[in-house]
């Protein structure tokens, strides 16, 4: 009888550390950050201003690269990587939502949430229906054709949700995804991303709310650069890889 092997995680990290130069002195916003989050992990980041989850955030995302250690995103790594490349990693491998929504108020619901996929180069037709897909998913396909200030904040979040998740990449990032919307309205969206998550989709949030990152599969703390698992947590997943 043979063992199946377990699939590489979706995001392996090493021994990751970001340094920056202020006054003549360096600044270690990541400290010999290691973690692992395997395909279909939720996992929140809970750190107060300036911890270095928005460093993370930004390793992470593609959108800056780490002083030293390794980065693997979908089995590439991803640490040493031009500009140009690291761009292209980002429009097909991470579905990016923001607290600000960042939608375009000229253009409609499922206009903005084709955007990703015409960078993309996806043909015409099949944007068309990726995106009433994703506006379908997240409970939209009535409000395709409304504009963002013809909707409720909940409703803009959610069609920036549609828009992370169009063309189905592998993981998608919320950064304080509910910081822009009341109490009522931002457990509506967590309700999504958990639907999501069960669905399948990996989603790695970024927060400073306990509240929350509490409704996570996993609860990962940092504090000064320096990652720990939160009490209850799934502790073998957070390893020195």
């Amino acid at each position: 009888m043979t063992t199946k092997s377990l699939p590489d995680p979706l995001i392996r990290i090493k021994q990751l550390n970001k340094q920056y130069r202020m006054g003549g002195e360096t600044l270690n916003a990541l400290d010999n950050v290691s973690l692992t989050v395997n395909y279909g992990d939720f996992l929140a980041i809970i750190g107060p201003s300036g911890s270095g989850k928005s460093t993370l955030m930004n390793v992470i995302g593609c959108l800056d690269t780490p002083t030293s250690g390794e980065y693997w995103l979908d089995g590439e790594e991803v640490s040493r990587l031009k500009d140009n490349k690291l761009a292209e990693i980002r429009n097909r491998k991470i579905g990016f939502i923001f607290q600000g929504f960042n939608l375009l108020n000229r253009l409609t619901a499922i206009e903005n949430v084709e955007l990703p996929l015409i960078y993309r180069g996806v043909s015409a037709k099949e944007r068309k229906e990726q995106a009433i897909e994703a506006l379908r998913k997240v409970g939209l396909e009535e409000r395709i054709h409304h504009r963002p200030v013809e909707l409720s904040g909940g409703q803009q979040q959610r069609v920036a949700i549609a828009r992370a998740l169009a063309g189905n990449p592998p993981i998608l990032l919320a950064d304080e995804p509910t910081g822009a919307l009341d109490t009522k309205t931002g457990k509506e969206v967590m309700g999504f991303m958990k639907e999501l998550n069960a669905l399948g989709h990996t989603i790695v949030l970024i927060t400073h709310d306990p509240g929350i990152s509490e409704q996570a599969k996993r609860v990962v703390k940092i504090m000064d650069g320096k990652l720990s698992e939160e009490e209850g947590g799934q502790n073998e997943f957070l390893t020195s890889v």
